[in-house]
């Protein structure tokens, strides 16, 4: 029975998948075919002289002068054949971009998602522990603040403060420039990673923080909680033994659902920085028209965050059982 229901929610779990892919796939095609931007324009630049005879080459090249239905159907035969096609802006397959502009995005990503889920957890017990009174107060309202601020303004403030004016790290990059790639250091590309990261953490730690704190305050005013203070025990050991263990779960669903905030996120953080990773490359093909790497990105992206939805309910399980066994009676 447990590798037959393993199947079937597998098997559940890839429909949905599937689906997801092709409305995302359906939706963003129109919407880039609707662009004003000429894909064209953006393929010649500044090149001076462009007979029109050269513009239909190009665009019979790269198949433009098709209607858009018949785009989309030679565009999904090849993806069904595992061929993202070929970025117009890098001049090279697709599925070659995304592996190389990914692996710098993840490791500002993993980094920002640790920052905003140790800090925001840390605060959110703080104010948990101490509600109504004013450490709860002042964080509060730091929280509710950053939560309207935008991400690339907090980018640039930080690179006035801690660039410009301190020069504590530099302006931009993954790395430094005129240093070839072999001979950086982990030190260097952590040097240029820390203030990225810690733009894009400022994106969900707010909300982890106040989730926290409301998870926290009804566990810390639940019968057992005033029970346990008639006994005597002390608030760090009711803490300890009752609230932490009572919101790591939340917490952790909180945690792994950011995932889509943050690949929305790294796209501004990435333009501030200047930092060569994934959204920064979607952003590229979003302004110059490229629209098989603006597909291929925005596939990309919806896997990454279904998985990292399908990781939640997953640890979900096996935090709590009796979710896990509420789950399986209705399959």
């Amino acid at each position: 029975m447990g590798k037959k229901r393993f199947i079937k929610t597998t098997g559940r779990y890839m429909v949905r998948l599937v689906t997801l892919l092709i409305a995302i796939s359906i939706i963003s095609f129109i919407l880039v075919s609707m662009s004003p931007v000429d894909p064209v324009q953006q393929y010649v630049g500044a090149v001076p002289n462009v007979s029109m005879e050269q513009r239909e080459k190009i665009a019979q090249y790269w198949g433009l002068d098709k209607p858009p239905v018949e785009r989309f159907g030679i565009w999904a035969k090849s993806l069904l054949q595992g061929d993202f096609g070929t970025s117009l802006i890098y001049r090279r397959p697709v599925l070659d971009i995304i592996g190389e502009k990914f692996a710098a995005s993840l490791a500002l990503m993993i980094t920002a998602w640790l920052l905003s889920g140790i800090i925001g957890f840390s605060i959110g017990c703080v104010m948990g522990a101490f509600n109504g009174k004013w450490p709860d107060r002042i964080l509060k309202k730091i929280c509710l603040t950053m939560c309207a601020i935008p991400t690339f303004w907090i980018g640039i403030v930080l690179l006035m403060v801690f660039s410009a004016k301190l020069g504590w790290f530099p302006m931009g990059m993954s790395v430094p420039k005129g240093v070839p790639s072999d001979q950086v250091t982990i030190w260097q590309r952590l040097h240029h990673l820390i203030l990225p990261a810690l733009t894009l953490s400022f994106l969900s730690f707010a909300n982890i923080a106040l989730h926290t704190r409301e998870k926290l305050t009804d566990v810390l005013e639940s019968d057992y909680v005033l029970f346990a203070k008639a006994k005597g025990e002390s608030r760090f050991c009711i803490l300890k033994r009752h609230g932490l263990r009572n919101i790591m779960l939340p917490a952790v669903t909180m945690q792994f659902g950011s995932f889509s905030e943050l690949f929305g996120g790294s796209v501004l953080a990435e333009t501030v920085f200047s930092y060569p990773g994934l959204g920064a490359a979607a952003s590229a093909a979003g302004m110059g028209s490229d629209i098989p790497l603006l597909l291929g990105i925005t596939l990309f992206s919806a896997v990454f965050v279904f998985t990292g939805n399908l990781l939640a309910n997953i640890i979900y399980g096996v935090v709590d059982p009796q979710i896990r066994e509420g789950y399986q009676s209705e399959q």
